[in-house]
């Protein structure tokens, strides 16, 4: 391969995010290192140029090698695949479903997905699912019979390979698994480690190879020696950790083995680079993971086309036809830096949270990064108040009210003054004209010791998800698509969330048991359900009276609770239907309050209704209220006292009544729901919106409506949309933790005025129909 241009051979970027590879269900210390292990491949991908390429005089373009599109299909193990990437291993809880929403994505593609023995699903739904025979990632078990069960079982549904790592069992991560059915030994088991052996060994290789007929790759390979060693054993593959061993491990295996880099890899030229140090092919985890926990199966589907298509175009730039092609002149290698001490490098993402790196905490970073990128755009992707009904004088107004009403009741100067400019109490210090405002409003008759005040709704939500959820086997049921807020709290705390699909017409009383009665087949604990029954966000739903009832028989038959979120009932015209709460007698419903929409939202004051009974072991009862304000103590210590001072004089100066308070802005927000309802039918009549294949639904209050288009709604559909449209909206997708709502877009049409919203709706019917036209 000649080299065009030394200076001119730069090396493609790479990114530096980091996450756990092979194997997939760590331990916290082996997590540890094995994040250390991608790590340094990162490092090491990021010293590696691809030199640019040229033949017959014509250099290689993006998606083209010599004039023609670069091959990237591979033969492995007597298979064909579209391109040299093994998909996963991925670990099981990332997502409900996502084992199968994987291996489809995958033999779809064209690659092969590794699914864990430990599997959700069983081996012969998930081999069914796939046209390219799935591998088995395994174990050395104590008990040799379930070993062979499970080769037996894997062999009959079809699978095209077993993977086994060597090393100490501390690489598996202690969770509790419902005996699958392929396992063929009772559960469930606690702890998935007690049926495995302290150490993977080369004995369990061999036994191993003598128990079954499937090809056998053997991970954990660390250099030459023990690639012959895998080979002496009978393996089919080995599996290297270290892009810097790959060139003396394809040595000494010499062809008679396909070589296989795990860790690391997140782009097409990583692909390329570990091909021409030596590998057949890699594994590819992070930009899964990431593709399932945004999309779902369609987020996998777009991870993986990236990838491969980044690989293409790295072939064509350094003008390789096949893969067979790519050899180390491919490639360039910068010096290697000299490791710093810990403390004085950077931290690394791999070694934080995993929440950090999670979609759902971006998605609102992008859209404000979109909004201030093109300030000249109608955005319709705020869900906030209109700020035409404040006025600053207002506030000073509240504090003065709620100072009198302090002196009224008998507190002293001195007592006022403490109120203001202390701590106070930690579950707050207007529960009870709280509590008054909810009898006179809402017929919500609770004691005022049953509510906590919050730093907003958000804060409410962490409260409750971490005293309700004890440990992983519990699970939280959310009616999708929902708010991200709570999917984002659930990340935060390492909550198992799945999500129950709204249908056309909204929530089903009937899919909730389904799911309910699935978590516990798995041997996880249904906790509780998210909802926003009035004017959801985002969909703007509302729930009827009869599915209202009929959720508060379910969960008091199931023992669950319901988390009744509904922040936009009193800012929408008409009556509003009963809250659940209010229907609640036998305290299933912990109700999440805000006062955001209906007094101001920079007070960011909230609260949340939790008169639920906890016993302790000494048979004393209390109120889960109580539990919320311990935990409230180290996290937030109290809300602000000015803010809920601010809150309370707005609430004592209309006698309790937030609806009162709200007459005006309920009828802005009306009229501003029903002028953007009524010129999207202005600028897409029913005729021209069927042919297009476009509908939306017809909220009645609150602040949102949905759009069905037949493109993709996603990201690269928004930037267009505000570049070249100048109208901003919010995908969908963002709101279905399940995957799902590709073709979904989100309006919000609180914060436009009329102008705006009609100019508005002007510009999206055009990028509609452009869109759609493509």
């Amino acid at each position: 391969m000649a080299e065009q241009i030394a200076d001119n051979s730069e090396p493609f970027p790479y990114e530096g995010a980091q996450g756990t590879e092979f194997p997939p269900e760590k331990s916290r210390g082996a997590a540890q290192a094995d994040g250390r292990a991608s790590a340094a491949n990162r490092e090491a991908f990021g010293l590696i140029g691809l030199r640019q390429g040229a033949r017959d005089g014509r250099a290689g373009r993006r998606g083209e090698a010599n004039g023609a599109p670069p091959e990237t299909t591979v033969k492995i193990l007597d298979r064909g695949w579209a391109a040299p990437v093994v998909v996963g291993p991925l670990d099981a809880p990332a997502r409900p479903g996502g084992e199968l929403a994987v291996v489809r994505a995958a033999a779809a593609a064209g690659l092969p997905a590794v699914v864990s023995a430990f599997a959700e699903r069983s081996f012969a739904e998930l081999a069914s699912a796939a046209d390219l025979p799935p591998w088995l990632r395994t174990y050395a078990f104590r008990d040799r019979d379930t070993a062979r069960h499970l080769n037996a079982r894997a062999e009959d549904a079809g699978f095209g390979a077993l993977l086994l790592a060597l090393g100490d069992r501390a690489d598996v991560r202690a969770r509790r698994v419902a005996a699958p059915a392929d396992l063929g030994t009772r559960g469930p088991f606690d702890d998935v480690r007690t049926l495995l052996r302290d150490r993977t060994g080369w004995d369990d290789v061999a036994w191993l190879r003598s128990a079954t007929a499937l090809p056998l790759l053997v991970a954990g390979i660390d250099g030459a020696p023990d690639a012959r060693r895998a080979l002496d054993a009978g393996a089919d593959g080995v599996v290297v950790t270290a892009l810097d061993a790959l060139p003396e491990v394809a040595e000494a295996v010499a062809g008679r083995c396909p070589v296989l880099l795990s860790g690391g890899v997140r782009r097409g030229a990583d692909v390329l680079a570990a091909i021409a140090s030596g590998a057949d092919a890699v594994f590819a985890g992070r930009p899964v993971l990431d593709g399932l926990r945004a999309g779902g199966r369609a987020g996998v589907a777009e991870a993986l086309d990236g990838l491969v298509g980044e690989f293409a175009d790295a072939m064509a730039f350094t003008a390789t036809a096949t893969v067979t092609d790519i050899g180390p002149e491919a490639i360039r290698t910068g010096p290697r830096r000299t490791p710093r001490p810990p403390a004085a490098g950077p931290l690394h993402k791999s070694e934080l949270h995993a929440s950090v790196s999670d979609p759902v905490l971006d998605t609102m970073t992008f859209l404000n990064e979109i909004t201030s990128r093109y300030p000249e755009a109608i955005s319709f992707a705020p869900g906030r108040p209109y700020d035409g009904f404040f006025d600053s004088e207002q506030i000073f107004g509240h504090l003065r009210r709620y100072l009198d009403h302090l002196a009224e009741q008998g507190s002293s100067p001195r007592q006022v003054r403490t109120a203001m400019y202390q701590y106070g109490p930690t579950a707050g210090q207007i529960r009870e004209i709280i509590a008054d405002s909810l009898r006179a409003d809402e017929d919500i008759d609770v004691p005022a010791e049953s509510i906590v005040v919050t730093v907003g709704a958000q804060e409410a939500m962490l409260l409750v998800l971490r005293a309700l959820i004890s440990g992983p086997d519990d699970v939280l049921l959310v009616s999708s698509p929902c708010y991200v807020g709570i999917t984002g709290a659930a990340r935060l705390l390492d909550v198992a969330v799945t999500p129950v699909d709204e249908r056309d017409d909204g929530f089903s009383c009937a899919d909730l048991e389904a799911a309910i009665d699935s978590e516990r087949a798995r041997g996880r604990r249904p906790r509780a359900f998210y909802v926003v029954p009035d004017h959801s966000n985002p969909s703007g739903t509302t729930m009827g009276p009869r599915a209202r009832a009929e959720l508060l028989e379910l969960a008091g038959r199931h023992g669950i609770l319901v988390l009744e979120d509904s922040p936009y009932r009193l800012v929408s015209p008409g009556t509003p239907l009963p809250t659940l709460k209010s229907m609640d007698q036998g305290h299933t419903v912990v109700h999440i309050g805000s006062f955001s929409k209906t007094v101001f939202p920079g007070a960011r004051v909230g609260f949340a209704i939790a008169d639920q009974p906890v016993v302790d072991d000494t048979g004393r009862t209390g109120l889960l209220a109580d539990e919320l304000a311990k935990i409230k103590s180290m996290v937030t210590v109290n809300t602000s006292s000015l803010s809920q001072a601010a809150v309370a004089g707005a609430l004592l100066a209309a006698d309790g009544r937030v609806s009162e308070l709200n007459t005006a802005a309920a009828a802005y927000y009306g009229d501003a729901m029903a002028a953007t309802l009524r010129e999207l039918d202005r600028h897409l009549p029913a005729e021209r919106r069927e042919a297009l294949g476009v509908r939306w639904n017809e909220p009645t209050g609150g602040f949102f409506l949905t759009l069905r288009v037949p493109f993709r709604a996603d990201n690269a559909a928004l930037i267009t949309s505000a570049q070249d449209f100048g109208v901003i909206w919010t995908p969908m997708a963002y709101f279905h933790p399940g995957g799902g709502g590709p073709h979904g877009i989100r309006l919000s049409t609180s914060y436009l005025t009329p102008a705006q919203i009609s100019e508005g709706t002007a510009r999206l019917a055009r990028f509609i129909e452009a869109r759609s036209g493509r």
